[in-house]
Order: C-alpha cells, then structure tokens, then sequence
C-alpha cells in the first residue's frame, strides 16, 4: 500500500480532525495533472507498515520538476500544508517524534528547494529548525469567531464597511445557486476588466469549486440586484475550525462600492447559521494579505492579525537562483 492509499484511508477515519487543506480530495482537486505525496509518521514501537492506523503524523506536499532538479511548493489556493499531528501526538516532545520522520521523509528526496506555509495552528517549527530549515513570518487576517454575528458587525469599521452595507442591503439579494462554469466565466472576465489575465484557468477553477460543494465544504456565494443581473460572487471554503475566502470577482460593467463588503456580510451571516450551536469558535479567514492595501481593507473588518510560518530549506544555490530570475 502506498503512502497516499493510506493517507486517503487516515483522512476518511479522521475526518474534521484533519483541515480542509491537507485532505486527500483537496490535494488530488489541486495537484491533478501533477505529482503530490505524502510524508507518514508511525507511532513509538511501530515501524512503516499498511495499517493506517498507527499513523500519528503526516505532510502532503506537491513535488515538481525542472531538469535534474525537485523541489515543493505551495498548490494554487492552498494557503497550507505542513504538518498534522494525530490529538494525542500533540505534545512538543511528541511533535518533534513525529516531525524527524516527517523530515526524514523529505530528505529521501533529495529536493533542490522546500517551500511550504504551515496552518496558524502550528506555532512550533523547532524540530525543522533543528534539521536546516528556515522561517519567515507570515500574516493573514481573521474574525476569530464569527457565532455571534452582531458582535462581529460591531467591529466592522463604521463609515466604510457598516455604512456602504446598510445603504445596499435591500437592493442585492444572495444567490448560492450560480454554477462553478458560470463563476469561472465571471471569474475570467472580471480580471479582464482590469486588463490582467487570470491566473487560474477556467478548467481549474471549475474543478476546485465543484469539488468542495461535492464535498459539503465549499460554495459559491453571489449577489443578484433587482433584474437578476450578477453583481459580485465570492468561492469561500471551510472546514470545523474556519472558513477561507479563496476567489471573489465583481461585476466588470461596474457595481457600488458596497458590493464586496456587502458581500462578505451575508457570506458570514450564512455560515452562522451552521455554526451557532459549536461550542469552540470559528473563524473567518480573507487568506492574507501580505499587500499594504488589501492588508488595510481586511482589517476594516475587525480582522485580526494572524501569524503564520513559511518554511523554506535550499539545498541547491544554483535552482533557488534560476527560480530568482523567473
């Protein structure tokens, strides 16, 4: 059996515990057409065997090839991979246990370059620390719970998000109808608009958006106005601690600068909806950014500033250079 046939057995039997971007099906979604794998960690007294139970540990990551050379990267819209650690492996002594073999793994690659964001939910990268790797501290913006929908209002910021949501409110309705080809398509001409190509393909966009709602862990949200013509459409995608806002696009004719903020709005307030009944928080997710504008129209949100780790480890000077150039 091999590692992704296992992995695929762990993900089936751990279901929530695992994020959303470290699934089986997120990873084959994104990385079709290329190769991804899987590191396994084993439990103490256990060595690489078939059963899948004995896995404590693991890392997905995407492997690519230039040359003679192979390297890991991030997938598109994967704002993480890095490690998981089963609930009872979760002590430091434990992780540092499950992430020598996680490394072990990687270095029987023999890679060029390693290039991987973790979750905001691992805050010990020790153990890579100890083996070569780098770090660089990362930020993207949160409403860290979103269950108690007036309180996160409140936080919006009151001229330029509470006000431009309240004067729309009642001319754009929510469509969670709209198709993953007609998103694509609007998808695509949104960024023509704006005189830029879009770096997604239609083909992938359709996939990834079709395999999330397959997967009761994504959606397509748009707004309508009064004659039902499209406004602004937004794919956002969760799992059992937290939603993420992946793609967005507006309406390339023009719309009111309320429309996105608006947008957003409604979004949460659907999400809370199946929320409102957990006993811990979750989290809404505008993935990043690290860009000084978007940075401050997400905190006009009351978003949080959320760090998180990108882990990198060159091994070849003369690939990490080339990869410069490009």
């Amino acid at each position: 059996m091999t590692n992704k046939e296992k992995y695929k057995i762990l993900c089936e039997t751990e279901g929530s515990r695992i994020p959303l971007f470290l699934h089986y099906w997120w990873m084959e979604a994104v990385c079709q057409g290329k190769h991804w794998d899987v590191a396994l960690a084993y439990a103490k007294g256990h060595t690489s065997n078939d059963n899948p139970s004995d896995i404590v540990g693991a890392l997905p990551y995407l492997v690519g090839k230039k040359v003679c050379f192979r390297y890991v990267l991030q997938p598109q819209l994967t704002q993480f991979n890095g490690p998981w650690f089963r609930n009872d492996y979760a002590s430091l002594s434990l992780q540092k246990y499950v992430c020598d073999q996680l490394v072990d793994h990687l270095q029987g690659l023999h890679l060029a370059y390693f290039d991987q964001h973790f979750s905001p939910q691992i805050t010990n990268w020790l153990p890579f620390y100890w083996r070569q790797f780098k770090q660089t501290t990362r930020y993207t913006y949160r409403i860290p719970d979103i269950r108690n929908l007036d309180a996160v209002f409140a936080a919006f910021d009151r001229d330029k998000r509470q006000k431009p949501i309240l004067k729309i409110a009642d001319q754009l309705m929510l469509d969670t109808a709209l198709s993953s080809a007609e998103f694509a398509d609007f998808h695509h001409r949104y960024w023509a608009s704006r005189g830029q190509k879009d770096l997604l393909s239609k083909d992938f966009i359709c996939r990834i958006t079709q395999a999330a709602i397959n997967h009761r862990q994504g959606a397509i949200f748009a707004l309508r106005n009064e004659q039902h013509q499209l406004q602004a459409a937004r794919f956002v995608v969760w799992d059992s601690n937290s939603a993420y806002a992946l793609l967005s696009a507006l309406n390339p004719e023009g719309h009111d600068g309320g429309t996105s903020p608006l947008l957003f709005w409604k979004i949460m307030q659907h999400l809370a909806q199946n929320v409102a009944d957990k006993e811990t928080p979750f989290a809404f997710d505008f993935e990043g950014s690290m860009d000084s504008g978007i940075e401050y129209s997400y905190r006009l949100y009351g978003a949080q500033q959320t760090p998180f780790f990108r882990i990198t480890k060159i091994n070849s000077l003369l690939f990490f250079h080339l990869m410069q150039l490009k």
